[in-house]
């Protein structure tokens, strides 16, 4: 049986207003990317603003639940769509630094694939109980707590697959331009990655502190970081994709 609880405001106003806005945003940043063309380097940079809204679904569907098991499994998928997100902006700077007939379509495939095999194996972590992948009960007022080693599995894992080759080919791509326009432009998609990528590893060290005030003042925080992330990166480069 599913028991619903949603007796804290500051939770309602975390997971429906905070996360909501970022929801909306994030959807309607993605729709004004494919509304004028959906080519493939619009579907991939679009995949960013898509994959964290599919994660804060999930987030919204278990937020009032009270049910141990099904929650866990959400809370699993919420973190497979927010963590997964990075990886189509490295396939995009990879796309732009040595085109579409270097990086065909099928590596393309081939690296979601392998990142996404080692976001799924997150679960076995989430599986394996007590100890070793995220608490998410009453005992921890239904917030997940993160045990060390699914912090450190999803620290190194989304560090050195995504954040790092992200970061290194943005700047190899912004040291192409020669153009003072689109280096300024690049800038701005640069500032927004970094931004967005700050807050989740905000997230991360809150999740494995389980300290309620830092939750609090980190999704104070985050709200700022994505909106504003989210619209430096797209007046950087998703903007020019519309055209």
């Amino acid at each position: 049986m599913v028991f619903f609880q949603l007796e804290s405001p500051m939770r309602v106003v975390t997971i429906y207003g905070a996360q909501g806005l970022v929801f909306a945003w994030f959807a309607y940043l993605a729709y004004r990317i494919l509304k004028r063309d959906r080519k493939r380097l619009n579907v991939i940079f679009a995949g960013f603003y898509l994959s964290v809204v599919v994660g804060t679904l999930f987030n919204f569907i278990y937020g009032p639940i009270a049910n141990e098991q099904i929650v866990v499994i959400l809370n699993y998928l919420t973190n497979f769509g927010a963590f997964y997100a990075p990886i189509f902006f490295v396939v995009f700077n990879l796309i732009l630094l040595k085109s579409e007939k270097v990086i065909t379509p099928t590596k393309q495939l081939l690296i979601f694939i392998g990142y996404g095999i080692y976001m799924f194996c997150m679960l076995f972590f989430v599986l394996a109980g007590e100890g070793w992948g995220v608490s998410l009960n009453a005992s921890t007022n239904w917030s997940p707590v993160w045990h060390l080693p699914f912090f450190l599995y999803v620290c190194l894992g989304v560090t050195l697959f995504a954040i790092v080759p992200l970061l290194f080919l943005s700047f190899q791509v912004y040291k192409k331009f020669e153009d003072e326009q689109l280096k300024q432009k690049w800038k701005f998609f640069i500032f927004g990655v970094i931004a967005v990528m700050i807050f989740m590893y905000f997230i991360f060290f809150a999740n494995f502190l389980n300290i309620a005030s830092i939750r609090t003042i980190i999704g104070l925080i985050g709200l700022v970081l994505n909106l504003i992330g989210g619209y430096l990166m797209y007046i950087g480069v998703g903007r020019q994709l519309e055209k």
